[in-house]
């Protein structure tokens, strides 16, 4: 099948043809006829399978009635709206849109925070039909009235799943009673969660769901491996890897921002040229950035998961995971920007033992064990390959906070004396503590206190135990001197 066959026009088909394209991708073939019809999608394909196309040429092709050469602001109202969750993805889609459109007089534009609202919103006066946007800057435009959408025919959600995120549900529940309500709308993501699926049928009209390939699924052309190492010798181990493959290019990822630059300072100490991105830079900072990677001129580029979503380079080779990501989706996205378009890629991942858990929700949502390799002088915890452990993040005393203690066996002698003050006792429950396996943690405070056992008054007895005279009187007690308010006390009375 070529695209020709699809049914786009000849405006299209040169666009396409100028850009090296022959054959639509298997996405792009059923989801193109479905949107030429006019009906709404749900459309889920592998990330890198052209899902971009697949809603920009026939959205171009349903608004082709609408291109003019005119001037008038009249004669270009907002017609299409795609939303996207990051500035990188939308700036990607944006590209695509004005590579597909050079021979439509269809105007575009692409609006997104971090940066200044003028040159936008000169841009939107001048009559704009087509707007990619970020919900937050498309809002902010609403609110100065610098846009209409009374006339938004077609909506799109690129990465519906992440757009459709709980962070993001009150902006997009917004944005749509601001649609006519007979407009039709597309979906498209990498991954589907069935929660996001009955959201989406209260969104869409009789929507058509496309899958080309089962949800949550990695590409075949992307090679998998984990190496288990410490959590302090990740940098070293990363530095290593990267010093083996002097010539190739990798896009590192990490959890947090700190670490993202931490860890780009880090390599670039180690003679390794690499830069960070991330949510907290500047937008030009980004894009030059982004720039630069593009073009070979960085090694390395280290960016949070902001930039899992938009970052879309020919060829890339290595996708390495810093650090795994919390949510397992995350993973498939992140991978993601490798082995785009049938070309081979490699994605690597540097897991600790608090990160077992997450290679294990990973493995079981893309269904498939990931092999495990230990690089010499890099060896993991003694603890990475014991069965059943799992860590969240920090260590519970000396074991796995889900290995039941180990028996304590007690020679075959008398009894053993109750422990003064101050020594170790074991609790009730058997807990683990300190660093020693099997030790029981200490109920008795240092001053002999023992949390242990039921309060008791520390007043003394009417009369003693064993022979039942009373008590010797105890000398009389000062007066509790006042404590002042500030104190907790009561003042003077």
């Amino acid at each position: 099948m070529s695209f020709a066959d699809l049914g786009l026009i000849p405006e299209l088909l040169q666009a396409v043809a100028e850009s090296g394209y022959t054959d639509p991708t298997p996405i792009q073939s059923q989801a193109i006829p479905i949107v030429l019809a006019g009906k709404d999608i749900l459309g889920g394909a592998q990330t890198g399978t052209g899902k971009t196309a697949g809603f920009t040429l026939p959205l171009l092709q349903r608004l082709a009635r609408h291109a003019s050469t005119s001037t008038s602001p009249a004669r270009h109202q907002t017609r299409a709206l795609i939303l996207a969750p990051t500035r990188e993805l939308a700036m990607q889609v944006y590209e695509s849109v004005k590579t597909y459109s050079k021979h439509i007089p269809l105007r575009s534009t692409c609006i997104y925070g971090g940066v200044d609202m003028k040159a936008q919103v000169a841009e939107l006066r001048r009559g704009i039909e087509i707007v990619i946007a970020t919900p937050g800057r498309l809002l902010d435009h609403v609110q100065q009235k610098t846009i209409q959408l009374n006339q938004v025919e077609m909506l799109v959600l690129d990465e519906a799943d992440r757009m459709l995120d709980m962070g993001f549900i009150p902006d997009i529940k917004r944005i749509l009673e601001l649609l006519p309500a007979s407009r039709q709308s597309l979906l498209f993501s990498a991954t589907f969660s069935d929660e996001i699926k009955k959201l989406a049928d209260q969104m869409l009209k009789d929507p058509q769901l496309i899958e080309v390939a089962r949800r949550n699924m990695v590409s075949e052309t992307i090679t998998h491996v984990v190496h288990p190492v410490s959590a302090g010798m990740k940098r070293n181990l990363l530095a290593h890897l990267l010093r083996h493959q002097p010539d190739t290019q990798a896009l590192v990822f990490v959890a947090t921002k700190i670490v993202c630059g931490r860890l780009a300072h880090f390599l670039e100490r180690s003679g390794i040229s690499a830069d960070a991105i991330h949510g907290d830079k500047g937008q030009q900072q980004r894009t030059e950035t982004l720039e630069a990677f593009k073009a070979g001129k960085l090694r390395v580029l280290v960016a949070t998961d902001v930039a899992a979503r938009g970052i879309d380079i020919d060829e890339l080779p290595n996708v390495i995971n810093f650090e795994l990501p919390h949510t397992a989706e995350d993973y498939v996205h992140r991978i993601g920007r490798t082995g785009r378009a049938g070309h081979k890629g490699n994605a690597v991942s540097l897991v600790c033992s608090e990160e077992k858990h997450y290679l294990a929700d990973i493995q079981k949502l893309i269904k498939l064990e990931i092999p495990q390799e230990i690089v010499p002088g890099f060896d993991p915890d003694p603890d990475f390959f014991e069965a059943g452990s799992r860590h969240r993040g920090r260590r519970s005393g000396g074991a796995s906070a889900s290995m039941p203690a180990e028996p304590r066996q007690r020679a075959p002698a008398a009894p053993r004396a109750a422990p003064a003050a101050g020594e170790s006792r074991g609790g009730r429950n058997g807990n683990t503590g300190g660093g020693n396996r099997g030790r029981q943690r200490s109920t008795v405070a240092p001053d002999g206190f023992d949390f242990s056992k039921p309060y008791e008054s520390a007043r003394a007895p009417e009369a003693t135990a064993d022979t039942g005279a009373p008590a010797e009187k105890s000398a009389p007690r000062r007066p509790q001197r006042p404590i002042a308010v500030l104190l907790g006390g009561l003042g003077r009375k």
